[in-house]
């Protein structure tokens, strides 16, 4: 075992950015090694309190959950979540899009929760919600039932004789969950999706839940039949990047309208967990209806913690640490101490993330301190040790890499943290994102008016259809900079050719009247037949070059909704890059030097970034690992070998140990930004950290 400096060198930042906690808590599992009980201890026993009324007079209450960026809002829906999933069904709303589109986009989200497995358990919250029901807890009966659909129906309509919208066919998917060959369309139907005739003839259905009322009452449903399982807890948490109104302001008019109806409408079974960030509450509460928040049942505003709980969440992140050490550490803090958060905060009172962000501040600078020593230690036998090729021309004057070249720039380390978080968040969305339909149109169209945004097009704007209730979230328009031309998008996935005529009529009033002068069609999905009303107007569009239809591949869905999940983060004030939690301007900036979107299939199809030359579109396979090995050592600007070896071959699942060495051996041989410290040593115990030989920026 090594000594406990020697492990600071060689492993990452407990405290790094990828360790902190943001977003929907079925997406980002947290470590309960990293959870102080005593931090929103209180809060956690008021939501209890809240689930234990519901349970028994199954009325539905809304709870407001207030908060300062930074207090930990988000992290306290996943441990509420990780610690009373037994007790209820949990669904986290992402940001709504569109207003017009809302009880649409909470039955989606409601869906794809409760399709999630909960810790310890085998089946979803799904079929755990059907099996709880008190007809199917013998589990003789339950596989009776199974086998039989009409019996199936039969039973749940007995026990269910009124207070069930489209009892039938509700039912009867409820059914085809427990089908392995219709389980995966029943779950399509049930979250809202358009469905094609043969989909639906298969489910025994006559539509597809494609209409805000239907919506609000299929929701309804799963809260009248709650009653006999478990409450079902609606969160909806970062809403300061929702739909916004037509003066710019978010509207949360319409979802505590939505709110108000839940409980007119007498939605049995839910709490409503509304997370806001205090001054979004303060500068927008005037904008809801008294009426409204008078539905609100309970507040719960979080409290700073105190310096005890600081240092314990600075214990629990260097807890792993030290086990790791083969000395005792002086105190459960070291390298930090106590004394520290005490100078820093004198009131004696902070929020969570400032503790943390702190000690990474600390643990870096101690980090840092403890490279600069061995390279002092080692001094001219630096030089003996080290080619030519892995020494900076800065460092072989003095025969050793100089330490001003080992101060890699603030820039090149906030950029290099940038790209390891949008890294870290992209594989995340690649592994929950399966198919382009798992989003809405109005979703998808949101999150591309992001990327223009950022891509800094000029006058984008939502709802070029706006004259239609049903497809204007489908469109955008936006202008290149330096070009005249209107450019029009409009993107469906509906797959019913009817609904697809619709839209192409629209499509063609759009050209036909002026409203852009180029508009292309965003569409993965089939257009039809010659037979087709709308595949005849899509001919007539898509024939002349000017306007284009375009293909989407799932990738390039990845990159919008990758960017989307950081623009919510930004807007939130839980984006963490580095040391900075940068602004949604920041964000553009980074999302724009990085030129990460530039690998973006859909974005180089619409001409907003350059298309790929063959010969560069080739190095993509080992392009990323390399940047990935360079950002990461920037970021910590000295780690072990072998621990940066493998956190590569967890990143990137087609290189093998063997390439990730070769590359990391000619990143240090050709780039100068990386360097091999005692590269004669055995490979478990060499060191790689970054050098700027460029001077700072």
């Amino acid at each position: 075992m090594a000594t406990l400096e020697r492990l600071i060198q060689r492993e990452p930042n407990p405290f790094d950015a990828e360790t902190f906690w943001s977003g929907n808590f079925w997406q980002e599992k947290q470590n309960p090694a990293f959870t102080v009980d005593s931090i929103h201890q209180e809060a956690i026993a008021d939501v209890e309190d809240l689930l234990a009324q519901l349970s028994e007079d199954h009325r539905t209450r809304t709870l407001l959950l207030e908060g300062e960026t930074g207090s930990g809002k988000t992290y306290l829906l996943g441990r509420i979540k990780r610690q009373l999933n037994a007790k209820a069904f949990f669904v986290y709303i992402e940001p709504f899009t569109a207003s017009e589109y809302i009880w649409r986009h909470i039955l989606r989200y409601t869906v794809d929760s409760l399709l999630q497995v909960p810790e310890g358990e085998e089946e979803s919250q799904l079929i755990l919600w059907l099996k709880g029901l008190s007809e199917f807890k013998h589990r003789s009966l339950w596989d009776m039932l199974r086998g039989d659909r009409q019996l199936f129906i039969s039973n749940l309509r007995d026990r269910y004789p009124t207070g069930i919208y489209n009892a039938h066919e509700f039912f009867g998917v409820l059914y085809d969950l427990t089908n392995p060959k219709l389980s995966s369309l029943a779950c399509e139907w049930l979250r809202g999706d358009d469905l094609d005739e043969e989909s639906l003839k298969l489910l025994r259905v006559q539509h597809s839940i494609d209409t805000e009322d239907a919506a609000q009452k299929m929701l309804a449903n799963f809260g009248r039949i709650a009653a006999e399982t478990l409450p079902i807890v609606l969160c909806f948490d970062q809403l300061d990047n929702i739909a916004r109104t037509s003066e710019g302001a978010i509207d949360l008019q319409s979802l505590f309208s939505v709110n108000t109806v839940i409980h007119t409408q007498k939605l049995k079974n839910f709490l409503v967990m509304i997370s806001i960030i205090t001054d979004t509450w303060r500068q927008n509460a005037f904008r809801v209806q008294a009426t409204d928040k008078d539905r609100i049942d309970a507040f719960i505003q979080l409290k700073q913690i105190n310096l005890y709980q600081g240092e314990a969440l600075w214990a629990s992140r260097l807890c792993l640490l030290h086990r790791k050490s083969a000395t005792q550490p002086p105190s459960n803090l070291y390298p930090l101490d106590r004394e520290i958060l005490a100078e820093k905060f004198p009131g004696g009172k902070t929020r969570p993330r400032n503790v943390l962000m702190l000690g990474r501040q600390l643990f870096q600078e101690w980090k840092v301190a403890q490279m600069r020593d061995t390279l002092e230690y080692i001094d001219v036998e630096y030089r003996e040790v080290t080619t030519p090729a892995q020494v900076p021309e800065t460092g072989k004057e003095d025969g050793v890499a100089s330490l001003e070249a080992a101060e890699v720039s603030h820039f090149e380390r906030t950029l290099a943290a940038f790209k390891l978080v949008w890294l870290h968040k992209f594989n995340q969305t690649q592994e929950r994102v399966s198919r382009i339909r798992q989003f809405s149109s109005p979703e998808l169209m949101a999150m591309l008016a992001e990327v223009l945004e950022a891509l800094e097009m000029q006058a984008v704007q939502l709802r070029l259809f706006a004259g239609s209730p049903t497809y204007a979230s489908y469109s955008l328009t936006y202008q290149v900079p330096g070009e005249g031309e209107t450019i029009g998008v409009a993107w469906s996935e509906d797959v019913n050719l009817t609904k697809f005529c619709n839209f192409m009529k629209l499509c063609q009033e759009a050209i036909a009247s002026g409203q852009c002068d180029i508009l292309h069609l965003i569409r993965q999905e089939g257009v039809g037949t010659p037979n087709n009303l709308g595949y005849k107007i899509y001919s007539d569009i898509y024939r002349e070059s000017r306007h284009r239809h375009i293909k989407p591949d799932l990738e390039s869905v990845c990159y919008l909704a990758t960017y989307h999940a950081l623009v919510n983060d930004a807007y939130a004030g839980d984006l963490i890059v580095g040391d900075r939690t940068p602004d949604i301007a920041e964000l553009q900036t980074a999302i724009r030097e990085s030129q990460i979107l530039h690998s973006c299939f859909l974005l180089q199809e619409l001409g907003v970034v350059p298309s790929l030359p063959i010969s560069e579109a080739t190095k993509e396979l080992w392009a990323p690992v390399e940047d990935f090995l360079l950002n990461r050592a920037i970021d910590q600007q000295c780690m072990a070998r072998q621990r940066l070896l493998q956190e590569a071959l967890s990143q990137f699942s087609h290189i093998n140990e063997s390439q990730v060495n070769h590359l990391l051996e000619h990143l240090c041989e050709t780039n100068h930004r990386m360097a091999i410290l005692n590269p004669e040593a055995d490979l478990s115990d060499q060191l790689v950290y970054a050098v700027n030989y460029q001077g700072k920026r």
